[in-house]
């Protein structure tokens, strides 16, 4: 009957499956899985997260921040102090973290400066929500007044006392705006790498239109030996490759760039040669030669004076352009060659032809110039679209020439920051000190329960003056004490940490980007709205094979 057929069923020694096991979540997914919710398991976790990363570049602000020594998967060693680098090359797993990481490069990409203001902001208000948590408020209600006070933090940055820049051509203004965002990678050097940047990207900017502007068009080549002092601008493009002929100089020339490597052309097929006597030897190689003369012979006779070379060049080759006084470079980068056809207005050809007059680039001067015994050739080109500019730069160590060489990058996407928008605010901790105390006040006015995420978000402003003054190895109280009440009379006093005293940052020649500060703080909010929305992490197994981050990352160095 049926009970027997129930009892049967019961006693059968067939296993009950796995996903029977479990209850709750971890019951609907594959084995390994992993699932965390609520406050505690998933919030929390992000929260302490988010903060694990902040504080790791929180003690890198500024100009007297500290530097890291930061070993990527390559074993490559990095000291620097820029968030920027010490972010992509440190890997992050966390999820929550990872999206501040990915903010970092989004702001990096946008502005070239302003990282670190956007992961020590992020950190700080990751930790004014976990307070309003413990306090007993709903993560709703924070994320209403966060989103609210964000709001008017962007209104409030628009109506910020500011200076905006008539002549971005002319070098001492240049110098003076983005002597700031320097200062706070190379302290002591800024009055002088200033002086370079301004004086190369001046150089770059074409005669009509200054928005086009590349900064492809500064380039960095470093020399090792000397001293930071000892750097120089180069107008034209510099490559740390001599002639391989006894030519110096040419002016006013054609440029031929050639992607394959210059020697006699071999036959596919290899076979036994006999010979009997020694004209047999003499004409062994005779036809090659005469052909390979005569593809040099055409170059001269097509008005090419210099010829550009993608890796070996035979000595053959070097003989016949001796022989056609023909300007020689042998390039063995195939990044740095693009760089030079870009630079001359060249197309690589890929087969030794004499090139089309299409195909030929054009330069002002190629010139050979020996530095610090290392010799370089520079092409200059004066054209609207190819006007290039290098900065030699000189250094005793290779990591202090790398650290330095980031910190000119960064000048130049200010510079370019600065043509888009010449409008510039106060540094030194001044914007965020005053935008703190008017979100403080604007919590005020609040009715409901969101006013306390509002206050606590005005609160998180301070992190930055409080960071400049510790890193400075000033008492952060005190300062912060002085700061609130000379902001009653402008909202341009900020913390200069060269002596410690609250000055004017307008009058004192500190300014940021309005620009970088404003795609800082709105990147900011929005990847902390994110994370804060967060209630639950739902984590799969993962798969077997090669992680695919690691595997398709490039090495360092690598870039189009």
């Amino acid at each position: 009957d049926a009970g027997e057929r129930v009892r049967e069923f019961k006693s059968s020694p067939k296993q009950t499956p796995k996903m029977f096991d479990s209850t709750g979540a971890s019951s609907l997914m594959k084995e390994g899985s992993r699932h965390y919710s609520g406050l505690e398991e998933a919030m929390c976790r992000n929260i302490d997260a988010c903060k694990q990363l902040s504080s790791m570049t929180r003690s890198a602000l500024g100009p007297h921040g500290m530097n890291k020594m930061v070993i990527n998967h390559l074993e490559k060693l990095f000291i620097t102090s820029d968030a920027a680098t010490i972010i992509r090359e440190t890997d992050v797993h966390h999820p929550a973290a990872k999206m501040i990481a990915q903010a970092a490069k989004m702001q990096e990409n946008e502005c070239g400066d302003g990282t670190n203001l956007l992961i020590s902001m992020a950190g700080e208000l990751m930790q004014q929500a976990q307070d309003l948590i413990t306090m007993g408020l709903h993560p709703s209600e924070i994320l209403i007044g966060y989103e609210k006070a964000a709001k008017k933090s962007m209104e409030l940055l628009d109506s910020l006392d500011s200076y905006t820049s008539e002549n971005m051509r002319d070098h001492a203004e240049l110098t003076r705006l983005i002597k700031g965002p320097i200062a706070s990678k190379q302290f002591g050097l800024e009055d002088f790498l200033a002086g370079l940047i301004s004086e190369a990207s001046i150089h770059a900017m074409p005669q009509g239109n200054i928005g086009g502007f590349s900064t492809e068009n500064v380039r960095v080549q470093k020399i090792l030996g000397g001293g930071i002092y000892d750097s120089e601008v180069v107008h034209g493009m510099v490559v740390t490759r001599g002639s391989m002929t006894s030519v110096r100089r040419c002016t006013d020339c054609k440029v031929a760039v050639f992607n394959t490597n210059i020697e006699m052309q071999q036959g596919e097929t290899k076979g036994t040669v006999l010979m009997k006597n020694a004209e047999d030897l003499l004409n062994y190689t005779k036809g090659e030669e005469e052909a390979f003369e005569n593809f040099v012979k055409g170059l001269a006779e097509a008005g090419i004076e210099v010829v550009v070379g993608s890796g070996s060049m035979s000595e053959l080759a070097q003989h016949y352009f001796e022989k056609y006084h023909i300007y020689a470079v042998k390039i063995m980068s195939k990044w740095e060659l693009k760089r030079i056809a870009r630079a001359v207005g060249a197309t690589p050809i890929v087969k030794l032809v004499t090139p089309s007059p299409d195909e030929l680039g054009f330069a002002n001067e190629v010139a050979f110039k020996e530095i610090s015994s290392q010799w370089c050739t520079i092409f200059r080109r004066d054209q609207d679209e190819n006007k290039m500019a290098t900065i030699v730069l000189r250094g005793s160590t290779t990591a202090m020439l790398d650290d330095t060489e980031r910190a000119i990058d960064n000048g130049v996407s200010t510079v370019k920051t600065l043509i888009r928008n010449p409008k510039v605010l106060a540094g030194a901790g001044a914007t965020e000190l005053w935008l703190g105390q008017q979100i403080q006040k604007f919590a005020k006015e609040q009715p409901g329960l969101d006013q306390y995420a509002v206050e606590k978000f005005g609160v998180s402003y301070e992190v930055i003056p409080r960071t400049l003054a510790e890193n400075a190895g000033l008492k952060a109280e005190k300062v912060l004490a002085d700061l609130n009440a000379k902001s009653v009379e402008s909202s341009a006093f900020g913390i200069d940490v060269s002596d410690g005293e609250v000055k004017n940052a307008m009058e004192a020649s500190i300014f940021d980007s309005w620009e970088t500060k404003s795609w800082a703080l709105k990147l900011c909010f929005d990847v902390v709205i994110t994370i804060l929305r967060v209630d639950q992490i739902i984590m799969s197994k993962p798969s077997g094979g090669p992680k695919m981050d690691q595997a398709a990352r490039r090495p360092d160095g690598y870039d189009e």
